[in-house]
């Protein structure tokens, strides 16, 4: 139904499969990657890490919470760090 709505709405478009392949998962990336952004946003705006400001004639705007700027740092830091190998003895029933 996407395909021929997208071609309903576009009467005049052609194209061969892969490009038609490729504008649909160009679109479902995008929406997933807004999905995905707007949950990092929402959390890190609830954690305190970001202020979201609110205007009337735009769309909020977010911005470090420079006061929590050293926590930032320090997630960051925990983030980037590889995980230590598992201990063997702990494999081992010991």
């Amino acid at each position: 139904m996407e395909v021929l709505d997208h071609f309903v709405r576009n009467p005049q478009a052609a194209d061969t499969l892969e490009g038609i392949a490729r504008w649909r998962l160009l679109r479902e990336t995008v929406h997933r990657s807004v999905d995905e952004t707007a949950d990092a946003l929402e959390w890190l705006v609830t954690q305190g890490f970001l202020n979201e400001t609110s205007s009337t004639y735009s769309k909020p705007l977010y911005s470090l919470n420079h006061q929590l700027i050293d926590e930032a740092k320090e997630l960051l830091a925990q983030e980037q760090t590889p995980e230590s190998p598992p201990d063997k003895s702990d494999e081992e029933g010991a």
